[in-house]
């Protein structure tokens, strides 16, 4: 038996980002046997985190550490100390930081490595403060968890041969949430966003942050635009506000005409109507960890135009439409799906088939396994 303290407590108000990847994670651990878990949670996220693995016990922190500072002294002082009360073998921190003078076994995720490898599209707080912690982790002895082998790949190439034991565990997909629409939903779905009957739209599903390259989906959509005029689909945007200011003030300053419709978060149960129901989804990163937005939009049987940099074609594989992340060539892929319905139809089968592949079942059993090894070390 190897007992477990999953430190849950960065997941966002807004629970996107890590946590779901934390909700699929705990999930998946609570269904193996030989695992004794523990979360440590923010007080909100008790009664949701704790229902997905019944078995588990729970240690909800005060309230006044839900801001971030306060958050990572605790993540330091507090963290080890709950680990030594409760007698945890092994404390996985699954966003990069992690109790740093922790002795017993550790394991930490290293989302992505863009930080040394796209530096400019992060600020430069985060910057540092994220390099430092990956430094950390990879040159600790404890172990390290990759969402994908490109990210594993990449830390290695700016850090050198690793110290702690670095595996790879790709992230999954919650089949019954995100999985094609029915016509139903797609239809209420386009009423909700103010849509015409029938009306086509192309999505994007993100935090509006520089790496995912909105501004250049933008230009994209008005080269679109400009040559096929008002047959072109709406643009919906959905995601939280994030830290590209030239993208959003772009946003900001678009008129009633623009044919981009800026949504915000949407609730979870919508986003499989979003992604599943849109002609096309656009995801023209210049560089991800994983593609956690690509998968979901996979699994929802969309046509998906997305790039080849760093892990997305570990999720996208064949069953996407790769583009270069110029305006140009984003708005040729556009432009080409739009008028072939015969290859959307067939990157959604394709779609459907290979998301099925990634499971958060065997997520779990991937980071079972580091933790075992990092209780033995």
């Amino acid at each position: 038996m190897t007992r477990v303290l999953l430190d849950c407590t960065a997941i966002p108000v807004n629970r996107a980002g890590v946590a779901r990847y934390l909700e699929g994670l705990i999930a998946g651990l609570g269904t193996i046997d030989g695992i004794e878990l523990a979360l440590a949670v923010q007080e909100r996220d008790r009664e949701s985190l704790g229902a997905l693995a019944p078995g588990a016990s729970i240690h909800a922190v005060s309230p006044r550490l839900a801001g971030r500072g306060l958050r990572l002294a605790w993540e330091q002082l507090g963290l080890p100390a709950l680990a030594r009360s409760i007698g945890s073998d092994v404390v996985h921190s699954p966003h990069y930081t992690f109790p740093i003078l922790r002795r017993g076994g550790r394991v930490v995720t290293v989302h992505d490595a863009t930080f040394f490898s796209d530096p400019e599209v992060h600020g430069l707080v985060k910057r540092y403060f994220f390099r430092f912690w990956i430094r950390s982790a990879w040159k600790s002895r404890g172990g390290v968890i990759a969402d994908s082998h490109a990210t594993a790949a990449e830390v290695e190439r700016f850090i050198g041969t690793p110290r702690a034991r670095v595996s790879v565990s790709h992230l999954g997909v919650d089949l019954e949430r995100f999985q094609p629409p029915s016509a139903a939903a797609v239809a209420a779905f386009r009423e909700s966003v103010g849509l015409g009957v029938d009306s086509p739209w192309f999505a994007f599903l993100g935090t509006i942050e520089p790496r995912k390259n909105v501004v250049g989906l933008l230009d994209a959509y008005a080269l679109v635009r400009a040559s096929l005029g008002d047959a072109t689909p709406p643009l919906l945007i959905s995601g939280g506000r994030g830290w590209d200011a030239e993208a959003l003030a772009r946003l900001d300053a678009l008129g009633a005409d623009s044919g981009v419709h800026v949504l915000g978060y949407l609730p979870l149960e919508q986003l499989p109507a979003l992604l599943g129901g849109a002609t096309a989804v656009l995801y023209p990163s210049f560089g991800e960890g994983f593609g956690l937005p690509v998968l979901e939009a996979m699994a929802c049987g969309a046509a998906v135009i997305t790039t080849d940099r760093l892990a997305i074609p570990e999720v996208g594989g064949d069953a996407v439409e790769y583009t270069e992340v110029d305006a140009a060539s984003i708005a040729q892929a556009m432009t080409t799906l739009l008028g072939s319905p015969e290859r959307r139809e067939q990157l959604s089968g394709l779609a459907t088939a290979r998301a099925a592949t990634f499971s958060w079942a065997a997520t779990a059993h991937a980071h079972a396994a580091a933790y075992a090894a990092a209780a033995a070390r």
